[in-house]
């Protein structure tokens, strides 16, 4: 019994090796790890004219979320001239012009019978969309 135990540990051990046989552990494609360079550290410059916050009080570059939201979307830089020009040939919109806009008393331009048609589509994914050509 013994010796069933001792050969099949032999057996296991040798399929094992014989299992690595495949990967070879020199050759990969890795980093030369001793061709890192090590960065120099990061150094913060004294500020002697910051001071302590008080505890409790609001932060004083934080502002609020819509600030930051419109901030990181339209980031604040300098306008080109023909994007300055354009906006004040623009002039300033009405403060209610988007409630307008749905009223049903506001007019607007009549596209025509293609802009009726695909606006009275069905709605769908467009595995059925075919293309009709008139005339």
């Amino acid at each position: 019994m013994r010796d069933v135990i001792k050969a099949s540990i032999v057996l296991a051990t040798g399929l094992s090796v014989a299992a690595c046989g495949g990967v070879d552990l020199g050759g990969r494609d890795r980093p030369d790890e001793f061709a890192v360079q090590r960065q120099a550290p990061l150094v913060v410059p004294p500020d002697f004219e910051l001071t302590p916050p008080v505890p409790g009080a609001p932060r004083p570059t934080d502002g609020t979320a819509a600030q930051q939201a419109l901030e990181a979307l339209f980031p604040a830089m300098e306008r080109s001239e023909v994007e300055k020009s354009a906006l004040r040939s623009a002039g300033n919109a009405a403060p209610g012009i988007r409630s307008t806009v749905g009223d049903p008393e506001t007019h607007s331009v009549d596209k025509g019978e293609a802009t009726r048609t695909i606006l009275a589509a069905p709605e769908g994914d467009g595995q059925a969309a075919r293309a009709v050509i008139p005339g």
